[in-house]
């Protein structure tokens, strides 16, 4: 009997780190979304997590992915599948983007410094925010990887330009510049709670910081959060508590027009990228201002509500210009057979900025490292067993649309 149980008993190795137990209860973005609420107050986990109005281009960008049905090819050989592409000249090992997601501190004091070395680890592309609260020289300093820069375009464009020639000095290899928000979108969580950046201490936050004393400690002992990239411009840095909405509206033009390309162009030699594109007509006249790719992309749900589910972009779009501009996803990843969705229906890559966030808030750097791992099985996982052996064998006859679009989570 002894010999018996010695032969089946199995202990699982004991974890000394709070992060690898925690990251040890995972197997999925949906279990390190679940780590994060529970680590993280209400407040800071519904501005991450949450979207604009009703929340419904938040709940159908999800939603679309488990309506887009997969048809497996079987009997190949799949002994050696590459997940790899070429985007904007680079080869990636993983059709992946990081997304660019504004006041990461919030989450995990490493905040961008932690995305950025994850990222680079994996050599995939990383987006710094405008709105980050480290700077560009910062996340130069601590990852070698791709970098890019988003631009929110200031009233001054003097400081954007100012951020553009510092980027170009740090080894920055494409912009960019987000084209919708002209106006902030109504996100009513954070306005239902009062929420403001970095969150104003209240008896409300104070109670919900009592119920969080990690979160709490860490950000109390934490320098002072800033928007680092304008930090000594002269414009507000977000150094006192600011209502995001207000800050957007006053701070950001909402001018900026297809004329102000010229512009950017004027002033940055490296590729050009318009994240927002949410129709066939405008991912046609950023085809013809000469743009080297788009990002499809509805702000996460954040911005306008009712706006397209972005995954049902992707084939109409990949049609019409997929020959003169390449084409990034962004919205509602949340597995790897996701991305081999997108990219079956015309997209280059994907982008993916909550998936991310949720981990950061799970266990920091490790988080990040535990959901681009989880992203990559699942990549290689859905490639063999739809019997696709590289990206350039993925096409649309992968993919059939099932009659029910939905809206679960």
């Amino acid at each position: 009997m002894l010999d018996t149980l010695r032969s089946v008993l199995r202990f699982r190795p004991i974890r000394r780190s709070p992060a690898e137990r925690r990251l040890g209860r995972a197997v999925n973005v949906a279990d390190l979304r679940a780590i994060a609420r529970r680590r993280l107050p209400r407040g800071v986990f519904d501005y991450i997590d949450g979207g604009a109005e009703d929340e419904l281009s938040l709940r159908r960008n999800v939603a679309a992915f488990r309506r887009a049905e997969l048809r497996p090819r079987v009997l190949r050989d799949v002994s050696d599948v590459d997940p790899s592409v070429l985007l904007l000249g680079r080869r990636l090992p993983l059709p992946l983007v990081i997304a660019p997601t504004g006041f990461t501190r919030i989450a995990s004091p490493g905040g961008e410094l932690d995305v950025a070395r994850a990222a680079a680890a994996r050599g995939l592309p990383y987006t710094l925010s405008t709105m980050a609260t480290r700077s560009i020289e910062e996340v130069a300093a601590v990852a070698d990887g791709p970098k890019w820069l988003q631009v929110y375009v200031w009233r001054d464009r003097g400081l954007v330009k100012d951020m553009l020639s510092r980027a170009a000095s740090a080894g920055y290899e494409a912009i960019v510049i987000t084209v919708d928000l002209a106006v902030q979108g109504r996100r009513e969580r954070d306005a239902r709670r009062g929420f403001t950046l970095p969150p104003r201490l209240g008896p409300g936050t104070l109670l919900d910081g009592a119920l969080h004393p990690g979160w709490t400690w860490r950000f109390v002992r934490a320098e002072p959060i800033t928007f680092a990239n304008v930090a000594g411009s002269g414009a507000p840095d977000g150094a006192q508590a600011v209502s995001l909405a207000e800050y957007v509206n006053s701070q950001f033009d909402p001018a900026l027009s297809w004329r102000d390309l010229d512009w950017f162009r004027g002033i940055w030699n490296g590729p050009i990228l318009l994240k927002g594109i949410q129709t066939v007509e405008d991912a046609r006249l950023a085809a013809d201002a000469g743009v080297e790719a788009i990002v499809l992309s509805n702000h996460g749900g954040r911005q306008l509500d009712g706006a397209p589910p972005i995954l049902e972009l992707v084939r109409p779009v990949a049609d019409a210009v997929g020959d003169r501009v390449e084409i990034i996803c962004d919205g509602g990843v949340r597995r790897g057979s996701d991305i081999v969705k997108a990219l079956a229906l015309g997209a280059r890559a994907c982008m993916t900025g909550r998936a991310v966030l949720y981990g950061l808030g799970a266990a920091g750097q490790r988080g990040v490292e535990a959901v681009l791992s989880m992203l990559d099985a699942d990549v290689r996982r859905t490639m063999a067993l739809t019997g696709r052996r590289a990206v350039a064998e993925l096409g649309p006859d992968l993919v059939r649309w099932r009659d029910s679009a939905g809206d679960g989570a």
